[in-house]
């Protein structure tokens, strides 16, 4: 399916990147990654570094996918806030969560200091503003509880924040502990250095085929070359057929991204934070190292790409519209946009894990907003589950969790 469609940014900051090519042999492994984004990227880094035999296969280019489409904001708060997910899961284990999102974001830090090349990896602080009066009260629930829990986080009243930024809201949280990455230099510096350890990467590579018997996986490509593994790991971003209508699945859904020229002067910016509202959908917006600006929002239900350009840029204008509110003298104009296709779960979470009902097949559907840091969570977990330990929130994102399978309201 197509992922996106209009003009991407991140694949022009490019240098030349390293070509991989097609799988024409047979081979075995422990482990076998289908999806050659973010979640494979992190995943084949990650098993390289563990010195476990493993191979990755891409039906396209690596970083072609969704990866290109990632605007490259990381945040441990979620699409849901602290306080709702205690509602909804309970307080040790949404806590846990959060603070496993935390953990990722700092683990995807250390990692970006591992890596060769530039990956334009920035910590960053998170601003959250209250779009509308009526959210206020939610925002200062969600900043008592985050303090309550030992997250790092100020109140900013409608003076401090107008004093501090061009722009006024009636309130908002300033969160410390995020950070900013070019995802399309990210995850070609993992791939490139996981192959320097080992990491067997194919790209042109199709697993149309994937059977079982006696513990042992086989993939089979559409050239038919054999892949027989240990364990199949499932990056793809989307619901795969193996799993359809087996589990409850996520709702694929369209979002929208541009990116401004280089502005003339973004002092007005304190501290280059990444900025989001409560507003439903969100919008939010964040700089790059050369002075442009991101910019992203306007999610819809339909899981088709916007292709017609006139019909995207009136969604694209309403995103700068809305930019030029906060930020009036950041003129520049935009060079950039698209829409792309993203999953959403009923409950605002990831699906990660083994399949409960076929030993050796793990998943990471890293369903929301926080895709990347959910790309962490996922490695780490897998890497218990080789070892036949129980990760701390293993619990919480498996895909047969209690929430999902209760009756929809």
């Amino acid at each position: 399916m197509d992922l996106h469609a209009g003009s991407l940014y991140w694949p022009t900051t490019g240098t030349k990147s390293q070509h991989f090519p097609p799988l024409k042999q047979n081979t075995r492994k422990q482990v076998a990654i289908i999806g050659g984004g973010m979640s494979g990227a992190i995943i084949g880094y990650m098993l390289s570094k563990q010195g476990i035999s493993a191979c990755l296969i891409e039906r396209g280019r690596i970083a072609g996918g969704s990866t290109s489409a990632n605007t490259g904001l990381l945040q441990y708060a979620n699409d849901i806030m602290l306080h709702e997910l205690i509602s909804q899961i309970g307080e040790h284990q949404a806590v846990r969560f959060y603070k496993a999102c935390r953990s990722a974001v700092n683990q995807l830090y250390q990692i970006s200091s591992e890596l060769p090349g530039n990956t334009a990896f920035y910590r960053r602080s998170s601003l959250l503003y209250a779009d509308t009066e009526q959210h206020l009260p939610k925002l200062q629930k969600e900043f008592r509880t985050l303090r309550l829990y030992g997250f790092d986080t100020d109140y900013l009243s409608a003076d401090d924040l107008g004093s501090r930024f061009p722009f006024r809201k009636a309130g908002a949280i300033l969160t410390r502990g995020d950070a900013e990455v070019n995802p399309y230099l990210f995850v070609h510096g993992l791939i490139e250095q996981a192959a320097r350890l080992g990491l067997e990467v194919y790209e042109h590579t199709e697993a149309v085929t994937h059977k079982s018997r006696g513990g042992l996986h086989r993939l089979e490509t559409a050239e038919g070359a054999i892949i027989d593994a240990d364990h199949i790991v499932y990056a793809i971003g989307y619901e795969p057929e193996e799993l359809r209508g087996r589990l409850i699945h996520a709702q694929l859904d369209r979002s929208f991204a541009a990116v401004t020229a280089p502005q003339r002067n973004l002092s007005a910016w304190p501290g280059n934070c990444l900025i989001w509202n409560t507003a439903d959908p969100y919008f939010y917006l964040r700089t790059t190292p050369d002075g442009r600006v991101v910019i992203g929002g306007l999610d819809e239900r339909n899981r088709i790409p916007v292709k017609s350009e006139p019909l995207r840029n009136k969604r694209i204008h309403k995103l700068h519209h809305q930019l030029q509110q906060l930020f009036p003298m950041l003129d520049a104009p935009l060079e950039y946009s698209w829409s792309a296709t993203f999953g959403v779960s009923r409950d605002n979470l990831p699906f990660i894990g083994p399949d409960p009902e076929w030993p050796g097949v793990f998943y990471c559907l890293g369903y929301g907003g926080n895709g990347t840091v959910y790309s962490m969570i996922a490695a780490n977990l897998l890497l218990f589950v080789i070892r036949s330990e129980h990760h701390p929130v293993a619990d919480i994102v498996k895909l047969d969790r209690p929430f999902l399978l209760q009756p929809q309201s």
